[in-house]
């Protein structure tokens, strides 16, 4: 059979082959140091994974309305209100099954053939693929470590046109961990209301912030810009509940009705149970996020300093997620052991192969001369991690 044209031209996430290609090795009794993991190495707190149990011991194991139960699309917004000074109703709430169930929900229920959605790079890698499933263009705006990899107001409008249909804004970014600042976030809404865009806002790392920084959601500038504003967010990354794939969108009910429609015909609504383990997360006590945050402040500092010292690599200060971004164009060029090391590619695959350090090339993000590093990581194996760097770097020439 004849695959489909969106099929084959879809490109599978580098991220999880990487990641899975690692596990694989580790199980094989290879020491691997894993820096290409987007997942917190914490366990899920405790009284999350009671709320589960409770559950299950209670029989809560049936459909539940598709856009989640009432009593999760009401924590959902009590806690947007809190913590990002937003205000929804639970009927402008969606849960799905995880953040990227809900950006693909959004992109589907937005965009028609032609349409263009500017992606802001480096940008997450399934953004690009999410655009183009959904019939519409990916359209790249370049960053740089001289303006902190961040969208300004200048660049925005000059690749619009009249198919944009909305932008795509992550902050704290995912791979860069770019914080975008009020000011910064009023300018980029001026022009969205302008145009009468759309925008989406993943904020899937709002709680990981460091350096005193604050989170600030472009949903919450004003009644207006929210009114054109998809909130993407999830408990995976705050709570360490990857597995548990839990993901929400608030937007207007217009829109949020829709994606509600949408996901009924696809995977009907979010697992029971871990829809009752993120209520326990969102309503319960936010002090595990708070000490995972602080160990995750250290270790970026960790690993910073370390890879500021190697030859060849500069790297920038992030301001929140769990990702570092270096940039390895200073080894472009050159040699290790007769191979040459022309991308971001040939240096990940040599990291791995030689030195058993996984790391994602930063050409998935779309842009060939950095690469990302998790710091999701305990201490001892970031200063392993970088013992090996500085010996491969030591070694091109």
């Amino acid at each position: 059979m004849k695959l489909a044209a969106r099929a084959t031209a879809i490109s599978p996430s580098p991220t999880l082959s990487i990641d899975a290609q690692a596990k694989k090795m580790k199980a094989q009794g290879i020491k691997v140091i894993n820096f290409s993991a987007g997942e917190p190495d914490f366990d899920t707190p405790e009284h999350i994974k009671k709320a589960a149990i409770q559950a299950l011991e209670a029989g809560f194991t049936k459909y539940t309305p598709v856009a989640g139960i009432d009593e999760l699309r009401q924590a959902v917004a009590a806690r947007l209100a809190q913590d990002r000074g937003v205000e929804y109703e639970p009927g402008e709430i969606v849960v799905s099954c995880g953040a990227k169930h809900s950006l693909y929900n959004a992109l589907q229920v937005c965009c028609e053939e032609g349409d263009e959605v500017v992606l802001v790079a480096p940008y997450w890698v399934s953004y690009y693929e999410q655009v183009k499933l959904a019939g519409a263009r990916p359209i790249i705006v370049e960053t740089n470590e001289a303006t902190g990899f961040k969208l300004t107001k200048a660049s925005l409008e000059e690749v619009l046109t009249p198919r944009t249909k909305l932008l795509i804004l992550n902050s704290p970014c995912n791979p860069t961990g770019t914080v975008y600042e009020k000011k910064e976030l009023e300018e980029l809404a001026e022009v969205i209301l302008q145009h009468n865009l759309w925008v989406i806002s993943d904020e899937i790392y709002a709680a990981l912030i460091y350096d005193g920084l604050k989170h600030v959601s472009i949903a919450s500038l004003s009644r207006e810009i929210k009114e054109r504003t998809i909130l993407i967010d999830g408990v995976s990354k705050a709570y360490a509940m990857t597995g548990w794939r839990i993901g929400y969108a608030a937007a207007p009910t217009t829109i949020a009705r829709a994606m509600a429609d949408l996901q009924s015909h696809s995977t009907s609504n979010p697992t029971s149970i871990a829809q009752k383990a993120a209520v326990a997360a969102l309503t319960g006590t936010q002090e595990p996020v708070e000490k995972m945050r602080q160990e995750f402040e250290v270790r970026r500092n960790l690993m910073l300093q370390g890879l500021q010292a190697l030859p060849g690599i500069t790297c920038t200060r992030p301001g929140g997620a769990f990702y570092l971004f270096p940039n390895i164009s200073g080894l472009l060029g050159k040699k290790f052991k007769g191979h040459p090391l022309n991308s971001s590619t040939d240096i990940a695959a040599v990291l791995l192969e030689h030195f058993q350090v996984a790391v994602v090339p930063g050409i998935a993000f779309g842009n060939d001369n950095y690469l990302r590093l998790s710091y999701a990581t305990s201490r001892e194996q970031i200063e392993a991690g970088l013992s090996r760097l500085a010996e491969f770097t030591r070694q091109v020439s």
